[in-house]
């Protein structure tokens, strides 16, 4: 794939894959665009359904309002939940009100749910590993009563951590963290705590842990590296540090627009991904601004094929 620029400097731009779009994401905007249908605008939507500027714009041109909070959503309106999760009082609140609603939270931070309910049946107490403030850990932490879960973001929450007689403790992990910071969190709950209980499989979701691993197979050979994505997404976030870490200079971009073209400079060989939430016109649209200044030669890396599809709510495809 070429895009010709006559007497501009070559580029060689390597795409990473798989990048963009994934289940859960793709899963999301459908409940909203199935709501939208069914019942007709406007269709509220609790926070961004996903974190993207563009999917959320293209969503509110159809006719979805995006609220902070459930007293925003007026009486006889149906409610969308994001795809990170909600705490378990918002859809309690919803019912209670009468509100016609639909859960998009993804799969794979419901079976988090799930498994942190289980361990407190178990009377288990949960170090929770996320990033403070972000809606999947908001959402998690609200499935248990308060206090049966702690937040560890760092090593030194793991020193510092006072157990206080809770012998029986327990981790679980938000779905979209760095493979490697939280691996090595992991390994030291584990030398604090040798009788911890973990998950059977790991939290960190496929396709957090699929892209990271394309940003890694694709940075050794880049001068510098684009990621699309929006400030507020941790999973393209952890993309820029996966760069960073392998010692190449990265940037999160949301669209061409934000490209800084004094810090791209003119590399010879750039890498472009994007995160779980950002849509394919994006990486399109930054190839294209790549082309008014470069002479650009774009390919793209083979890695993990993905084919992972999640079920839509009953009540929408009915």
């Amino acid at each position: 794939m070429a895009r010709m620029a006559p007497d501009r400097p070559q580029l060689d731009v390597l795409i990473a894959s798989p990048r963009g779009f994934c289940a859960g994401v793709d899963r999301a905007i459908k409940i909203v665009e199935l709501a939208i249908a069914r019942h007709g605008p406007p269709v509220y939507v609790r926070h961004e359904i996903v974190h993207n500027r563009t999917v959320v714009d293209e969503l509110r041109g159809r006719g979805a309002v995006f609220v902070d909070e459930l007293d925003e959503v007026p009486d006889g309106r149906p409610v969308v939940f994001s795809a990170h999760g909600v705490p378990k009082v918002v859809p309690a609140a919803a019912q209670a009100r009468g509100l016609d609603y639909h859960d998009a939270t993804c799969p794979l931070v419901s079976k988090v749910h799930r498994q942190a309910q289980r361990l407190i049946e178990d009377a288990r107490h949960i170090l929770f590993i996320g990033h403070r403030g972000h809606p999947e850990v908001i959402g998690t932490m609200g499935q248990v009563p308060a206090g049966a879960m702690t937040l560890i973001e760092t090593l030194d929450d793991v020193a510092t951590f006072d157990p206080r007689g809770r012998e029986r403790l327990a981790f679980l992990t938000q779905t979209t963290l760095s493979v490697d910071d939280t691996a090595e969190i992991i390994a030291a709950l584990k030398v604090r705590f040798p009788d911890i209980r973990g998950p059977k499989a790991e939290d960190i979701c496929y396709a957090t842990s699929n892209r990271q691993a394309a940003v890694k197979q694709i940075a050794p050979r880049c001068e510098r590296m684009l990621v699309i994505g929006a400030p507020t997404s941790s999973n393209s976030l952890r993309l820029v540090e996966a760069a960073e870490r392998l010692g190449v200079p990265a940037r999160l971009v949301e669209r061409a627009a934000n490209i800084d073209w004094d810090w791209l400079g003119r590399p010879r060989v750039l890498g472009i991904t994007a995160g779980a939430s950002a849509p394919e016109s994006l990486v399109r649209e930054v190839l294209d601004a790549l082309a008014e200044r470069f002479t650009v030669r774009a390919s793209e890396a083979a890695h993990v094929e993905e084919n992972m599809v999640f079920k839509l709510p009953r009540e929408l495809v009915a």
